[in-house]
C-alpha cells in the first residue's frame, strides 16, 4: 500500500489514523519483534513528554552492556540497516550535548530504551511547534534513548530540508540533505555513542520500508512500518479512504 497524501483530508482524520498506527506498532513489537525482557507501550506519559510508542526493558532482565549481544536483535556490524542515507556524530559532540539534557522518567521504573514518534501536521504548524519537536527528539537522544521517527507530512518553510536535518544539526552534525523529489522522511537514530542517523527519504505513493529501532548502541530490531500502516489504514472511515485512495 503506498503512502497517502494526508493533506487531502482534515487533520482529525490523520490523528485518528495516527492513534491506530501507534497501537499496531505496539502490537507488532510485543507480538514477537522485541526480544525477551523488552516491551512496548503506546502513548505513555514520560515526563516531560508523551512519546507515541515507548520501548522499555524490564529491570528483571538486567541491563546489557554495549559489547554484549542481544538475543533476537541484529548487530549493525553484521547487517547494517538498509536505508538510503546515514551519518555518524562524533562521540565528543554527544558527550558535550548530554551535559545539558533533562531527565526523562516513566512510572514503571523500568529502563527506557527507545521511542517511536509519528509526526502530525501540527508538529510543523508553527516555529514554536517545530522547535518543540526538535527539542523533544534531541533531549531523548541526549539521555541515550534511541528514536525512530516517521514524518509523512510535506516539508515547510520551517523545515525545508526535512525535520531530521534540524534534529541532526541541533545535535552538532552537518545538515543531511534529502532529494527534492522525496519530501517525506523515515529516520532512525542510534543514540550511541557514537550517535548514528539512518534516513530513508520517501514520497506519496512509495511503500514504507522496514526501519531499525535500536535497543542498544549497534543493536536493533526491524519495525514493519508497511504492515502496521496497512492494518491501521483498514480502520480509516470510508469517506476519507475514498479521498485518499483517489489521490494516490
Amino acid at each position: 500500500m503506498p503512502i497517502h497524501d494526508w493533506s487531502r483530508v482534515f487533520d482529525g482524520a490523520f490523528h485518528d489514523f495516527h492513534t491506530a498506527w501507534n497501537i499496531e506498532l505496539r502490537n507488532a513489537l510485543n507480538g514477537g519483534i522485541l526480544p525477551d525482557g523488552y516491551y512496548a507501550l503506546a502513548e505513555q506519559v514520560v515526563q516531560p513528554t508523551v512519546p507515541d510508542v515507548l520501548t522499555l526493558r524490564s529491570q528483571n532482565g538486567g541491563k546489557p552492556q554495549q559489547e554484549e549481544p542481544i538475543p533476537g536483535a541484529t548487530a549493525v556490524a553484521v547487517a547494517a540497516p538498509r536505508v538510503t542515507l546515514s551519518a555518524r556524530l562524533e562521540a565528543d559532540m554527544l558527550f558535550t550535548r548530554r551535559q545539558k539534557e533533562i531527565v526523562i522518567r516513566h512510572g514503571s521504573n523500568d529502563q527506557i530504551v527507545a521511542m517511536i514518534e509519528i509526526l502530525s501536521a501540527g508538529n510543523k504548524s508553527s516555529q514554536k511547534e517545530i522547535d518543540a519537536f526538535v527539542r523533544k527528539a534531541t533531549d531523548a537522544l541526549g539521555q541515550g534513548y534511541h528514536l525512530l521517527m516517521a514524518d509523512l507530512h510535506p516539508r515547510t518553510k520551517r523545515d525545508p530540508d526535512g525535520i531530521h536535518s534540524l534534529i541532526w544539526s541541533e545535535l552538532g552534525g552537518s545538515p543531511m540533505l534529502a532529494p527534492a523529489d522525496k519530501p517525506l522522511t523515515l529516520a532512525a537514530y542510534d543514540a550511541g555513542p557514537p550517535t548514528m542517523e539512518y534516513v530513508e527519504p520517501v514520497t506519496v505513493g512509495d511503500p514504507l520500508i522496514d526501519m531499525p529501532l535500536f535497543l542498544a548502541p549497534g543493536w536493533y530490531v526491524s519495525v514493519p512500518l508497511e504492515a502496521t500502516y496497512q492494518s491501521a489504514y483498514r480502520g480509516v472511515p470510508r469517506r476519507f479512504r475514498e479521498v485518499l485512495d483517489a489521490g494516490g
